[in-house]
């Protein structure tokens, strides 16, 4: 039985392939100086603005701060927030090596306007969404196809992470199924909005709203699971705010975790990309699906207490598995 004290070693030997949509997570933080005489607005002081990794990205980099082997695919723009992306991508330790730079796109950049009074926290107050716009030219498909095949040659799983941007379209899914069965690799999904579009994957990491999405609100254990049944995956490990997580296993009673930790997280952005990593890495070790979600779950907990698109270290979760506890109810 893996347990947590040894972890570190078993996700240090865990390849990763994530391929989907990248995205440069930017913070613009002002401070606010006075009010503008030409409109009722507050002025805001610019003061920084960094740029982090969201999406696919962050996925990747939480399997690295992890202890695992990301091998990210994915595309940027030949452009400024591309550079950008790429240089926080380094900085974090993942290889940027199949990651293509195409002139065609504009790298999706998400800017989040934090402001404040001088020497008092910042807030965010508004966000702003720059999307790539343009189709994936089918030469580039081909390129990520061909990329795919060969990373996931000695991979331990793969993570498809579809932000609606255009990455994860129907021929990368059906190629990774292919990889994943014939690789016999576990394939997770990460969906926006388009989860019946990968019918047969492994698992999948949906929140509460992607999930409703699909049958409604208020859905009885039964429905839940017709759900799972409906859309193929083996388990799906549904995300439920300060709630925990709900995991639906294929010939097994659902499964609710407790909220590990605060029950206010100060930030729950990118937490969605944290959990699956932590929940891949998990599976692909060897844990089932249950003691993957409990793994996830400490995951969850520890990153929503950070502020911005962050990451979950290895030692992090490893004294969160030790003293916290993810309490089982039968939902």
């Amino acid at each position: 039985m893996i347990t947590s004290t040894n972890y570190a070693n078993i996700f240090l030997k865990r390849k990763i392939v994530i391929i989907g949509d990248l995205v440069a997570d930017q913070f613009l933080k002002g401070t606010i100086s006075r009010v503008s005489r030409e409109a009722p607005v507050f002025i805001l002081r610019h003061d920084e603005t960094e740029t982090r990794c969201g999406a696919a990205a962050n996925a990747a980099v939480n399997i690295a701060s992890l202890g695992g082997t990301p091998i990210l695919i994915g595309l940027v723009g030949n452009d400024n927030n591309g550079e950008l992306l790429i240089s926080s991508l380094k900085q974090n330790n993942v290889d940027i090596e199949n990651v293509i730079v195409d002139d065609n796109l504009t790298t999706t950049t998400k800017v989040r306007v934090l402001a404040g009074q001088q020497y008092a926290g910042k807030q965010q107050v508004i966000r702003i969404d720059y999307e790539n716009r343009a189709a994936i030219d089918p030469t580039t498909i081909t390129k990520l196809l061909t990329k795919l095949q060969a990373a996931s040659q000695d991979a331990d799983a793969i993570i498809i992470s579809d932000y609606n941007y255009g990455v994860a379209n129907p021929e990368i899914a059906a190629a990774a199924k292919v990889v994943s069965r014939e690789s016999n690799i576990p394939l997770i999904i990460d969906s926006r909005f388009n989860l019946e579009d990968f019918h047969g994957a492994t698992s999948a990491t949906p929140n509460l709203d992607e999930f409703e999405q699909l049958g409604g609100k208020d859905l009885s254990d039964m429905q839940c699971d017709e759900i799972r049944e409906r859309l193929g995956f083996g388990s799906l490990l549904v995300t439920c705010g300060n709630e925990g997580v709900l995991l639906l296993e294929k010939d097994k009673p659902p499964l609710r975790l407790k909220a590990v930790g605060s029950l206010e997280p100060v930030d729950v952005t990118g937490a969605g990309d944290t959990v699956i990593a932590a929940y891949t890495l998990a599976i692909a070790s060897g844990s089932s699906f249950a003691e993957a979600a409990g793994i996830a779950n400490h995951a969850g907990g520890i990153v929503v207490m950070k502020k911005g698109t962050a990451s979950v270290r290895i030692d992090e979760l490893i004294e969160s598995l030790k003293t916290g506890s993810s309490e089982k109810t039968q939902a």
